[in-house]
């Protein structure tokens, strides 16, 4: 994509180009941080090892974080940060799939004329129909918000963290073999880490213009 020879400028061919340049770039000094992080002492080292054997540490990456908020060994900052990741994993899966399914022309009864992709939200404010659509979310936010947590009164405990089943809701979990719950969890920490870094490619493709859905479709557009 360069041109010229001694005596004339280098010319990028299009904007996307150095779009591209940068974040290869970006992603290049990222991955080169942690060759050149100073060793770790040997206390930290023993205070990270603690938490080698929990749920998400697979393959490629094992434990991994560059932040150094665990270094600590910290069992509760652990378990804190791990129900905010698996939270936020659930929104992100939810959202990956509200994303797909407008953009292939479904809608709820009364949500026909809600368009799809970012412009929905404008959209959400200016008809009725949107505004009635934005209470029903609220409306589920809330619940979801309620129930989605340990419920301290009741009589229960959670079987780890982010388990909010509260005694109440079960689907066959407690009859399942520990391998198998174990696979399980690690399918939703993962499928969740996957959604979050999803639907922000979704919507950031969406926001420069470019599709990445069959057929060159292009949501909100």
């Amino acid at each position: 994509f360069l041109q010229g020879g001694r005596n004339s400028t280098y010319n990028f061919t299009s904007t996307q180009e150095i779009i591209n340049m940068k974040v290869i770039s970006l992603l290049a000094l990222v991955g080169s941080a942690a060759a050149f992080a100073p060793a770790q002492q040997g206390r930290t080292a023993t205070s990270v090892a603690a938490f080698e054997n929990e749920v998400g540490v697979t393959a490629p990456l094992g434990l991994w974080d560059p932040l150094k908020l665990i270094e600590d060994g910290n069992q509760e900052k652990f378990d804190a940060l791990r129900e905010r990741e698996l939270k936020h994993g659930r929104v992100a899966m939810l959202a990956v799939v509200g994303y797909l399914t407008t953009a292939a022309g479904i809608r709820f009864p009364g949500a026909e004329n809600i368009p799809d992709g970012m412009a929905a939200w404008q959209a959400l404010l200016d008809s009725r129909d949107g505004q009635n659509v934005l209470l029903q979310m609220l409306a589920f936010f809330a619940v979801a918000e309620i129930v989605n947590r340990d419920a301290p009164w009741l009589d229960n405990e959670a079987e780890f963290v982010g388990d909010y089943r509260n005694g109440a809701l079960d689907f066959g979990w407690d009859k399942l073999d520990e391998a198998t719950k174990l696979k399980k969890r690690t399918i939703e920490l993962n499928q969740g880490r996957a959604a979050m870094m999803g639907i922000w490619g979704l919507v950031t493709h969406e926001m420069m213009g470019n599709s990445i859905l069959p057929g060159g479709y292009l949501p909100g557009h």
